[in-house]
């Protein structure tokens, strides 16, 4: 059975991190994924939204899907956290593109749950947390 992990690591992320690709990113302000994004650029990380739907959202240029991080990538930066704000359904392709690309660590938001994607996701390597929100983790922060 999936568990996340403790609180000392999962601040540890949170603390290094500085990069924040934000799938299923909304333009609309009304939306979770807007204000969380929004207050994680307050904290200082450099989000990427990835979504289809639109180009730019809060100032940052958006690619359509995890493939395209490159794309808006500089030089020198990775993408730390892939959080992850879509339907339990769209999970386990997303695992299977965290995997294929390396990424580090992902993070699904409240109420993202897929256990047996997140085991996978744990079993390649890759940091995760499951249905937690990323800001309140990182508010916590002192």
């Amino acid at each position: 059975m999936f568990a996340n992990p403790s609180a000392a690591q999962i601040a540890q992320l949170l603390r290094s991190a500085r990069v924040v690709a934000v799938v299923g990113l909304s333009a609309d302000q009304t939306r979770p994924s807007h204000g969380v994004a929004r207050a994680l650029q307050r904290f200082g990380y450099r989000i990427i939204p990835v979504t289809p739907t639109a180009d730019v959202i809060l100032g940052e240029q958006a690619v359509p899907d995890l493939a395209h991080l490159p794309d808006v990538l500089g030089p020198n930066e990775k993408v730390d956290i892939v959080d992850v704000f879509r339907r339990p359904q769209h999970v386990s392709a997303l695992v299977d593109e965290c995997i294929r690309l390396r990424l580090p660590a992902l993070w699904l938001q409240d109420g993202v749950i897929d256990e047996a994607a997140a085991e996978r996701a744990l079993g390649a390597g890759i940091f995760t947390v499951m249905d937690r929100c990323l800001f309140r983790d990182r508010s916590a922060l002192r």
